[in-house]
């Protein structure tokens, strides 16, 4: 084997001893931008400033990326088959507008429904990717959450949920944030 060549278990350690924070941090300002359209704008223009902010975070994670370490776009870095899977990830959930442009045509208030949780549901394979359960709690807390406020709130559907994955995404950085802590102390006592 090639020196150089690492193991797809070591491309894993690799990939997991990341921060995560570029794209969560993203999530979070796109989200919050949707909730204050909702607001303060007509619905009209929500709509197209949810379609456009969450079509945003991919990019706005990138541009993140540079300020929290994670670098997405650095060409210098080992080549990584974990950073391809989470991409594909990304891919996925842009392709669940499919699902959700047909609803919206029907009934505009199923947008927060369908966009909210459907690219929320890319976090089941970062879970598994990085062997810890906070993916799992942001697609699973998401999911009921989502559900459970657009029964709840119809008349504001396009305030509650972008709020509440709002506070999801915090929740969210903070334990990926003691995840990374935590990793380091125990590297640390070794």
């Amino acid at each position: 084997m090639n020196p150089t060549e690492r193991t797809l278990q070591q491309q894993r350690i690799d990939f997991a001893n990341s921060n995560f924070l570029a794209t969560p941090l993203a999530g979070l300002i796109a989200w919050s931008v949707i909730g204050v359209a909702g607001l303060f704008l007509p619905i009209q223009y929500v709509v197209w400033t949810l379609f456009i902010a969450t079509g945003s975070i991919v990019y706005l994670g990138m541009f993140i990326s540079k300020f929290t370490g994670e670098n997405f776009l650095d060409k210098t870095k080992p080549k990584n088959e974990f950073d391809q899977l989470f991409m594909f990830t990304v891919v996925q959930a842009l392709l669940v507008y499919s699902i959700a442009i047909p609803f919206f045509l029907i009934d505009y208030s199923s947008l927060p429904l369908t966009v909210g949780i459907l690219t929320g549901l890319m976090w089941v394979p970062f879970s598994w990717i990085i062997k810890h359960w906070v993916g799992l709690f942001h697609a699973i807390v998401r999911t009921i959450t989502v559900m459970v406020l657009w029964y709840l709130f119809p008349e504001h559907r396009f305030v509650a949920i972008p709020f509440a994955i709002v506070g999801i995404y915090i929740i969210t950085i903070i334990i990926l944030k003691s995840r990374k802590k935590i990793q380091s102390e125990n590297i640390e006592s070794l």
